[in-house]
């Protein structure tokens, strides 16, 4: 087993690099990646002790049965085959093997669980919720007001520079995910929120300085984000399942009601796949194939 053992750790390791530099994934997705590849090399080691590239399709199988058996939910069921066939994928890339033993493997369907919305009127109870008495909230009520209007990734907003604010010119650059950039619209209220913060906070206000900053000058974590936003949510009466991300998912929802195309929708959350926006809407089917069907090039 100490033979095949390595060759997993070195073909774990390889893949590392490539995900993380070549894929350029979040560090805590090339964490979850290994994750659940080091578990599935652990099965198949004990089960049949064999390298990578000796897997066969129904030994891939026989580890989802054994995930289901240990009561493990369709979407982690989902994540974990999703791991394999990426790692797979990479070994082909890389001329370790010729064809991938997990590309014929289907994926657990997953029941779309979709959070609760907020109607516009919650969103702005919530925002007038927050005492700006203090500069503090000042900077919450401008924040929670961007993150909606510009419909961010809570790490997205927590990372917004001073540079990146173009407010003369209506929008911000936002960083997304493997660092891809995207400029997005600013609302008016969002850029008076913004402006009023800045003109209250202290700081020398410096282009590579964070916006949103703590109480120690600090960037905000996402439980900071999140704290800030259901204690105005209680305050506001509002009794939903509610954080950073209900902001996306109801701003995506609204624009789509409002009339935007599902690409425009897609281009300002900054997804790769139009198959992603669809489950930040509360749209019911019909509704968002007509908007597809219209939008797609003839």
């Amino acid at each position: 087993m100490a033979e095949n053992t390595k060759k997993w750790e070195e073909a774990a390791r390889r893949y590392r690099t490539y995900i993380k530099l070549e894929k350029r994934l979040a560090e805590n997705s090339v964490e979850s990646y290994l994750r659940d590849l080091r578990q599935f090399a652990h099965f198949i080691l004990r089960m049949w002790d064999l390298p990578p590239r000796k897997v066969e399709p129904q030994m891939i199988e026989r580890y989802m049965a054994w995930l289901y058996d240990r009561g493990r939910e369709k979407t982690s069921q989902a994540r974990a085959l999703s791991s394999i066939k990426s790692f797979y994928n990479f070994l082909m890339i890389n001329d370790r093997i010729e064809t991938s033993p997990a590309e014929f493997i289907l994926t657990p369907k997953c029941g779309r669980q979709l959070p609760d919305i907020l109607s516009t009127d919650e969103i702005d109870r919530i925002i007038a919720a927050i005492d700006t008495s203090t500069v503090k909230g000042i900077r919450d009520q401008a924040m929670l007001e961007l993150l909606y209007s510009c419909g961010l990734r809570v790490s997205e907003l927590t990372g917004i520079r001073i540079q990146d604010l173009v407010l003369g010119e209506g929008y911000i650059r936002v960083i997304g995910k493997g660092d891809k950039q995207r400029l997005v619209p600013v609302s008016t209220t969002a850029r008076e929120r913004i402006q009023r913060y800045l003109d209250k906070r202290a700081g020398s206000h410096s282009g590579e300085e964070i916006l949103f900053l703590n109480n120690r000058g600090g960037k905000l974590t996402r439980v900071m984000v999140f704290t800030i936003l259901k204690q105005a949510a209680e305050r506001a009466g509002i009794d939903k399942r509610i954080s950073p991300h209900t902001f996306r998912h109801s701003f995506a929802t609204h624009l789509l009601e409002g009339g935007a195309s599902i690409r425009q929708v897609q281009e300002m959350l900054g997804h790769e796949s139009i198959l992603t926006t669809e489950i930040y809407t509360h749209l019911d089917s019909s509704h968002l194939r007509r908007t597809v069907e219209e939008h797609l090039p003839i």
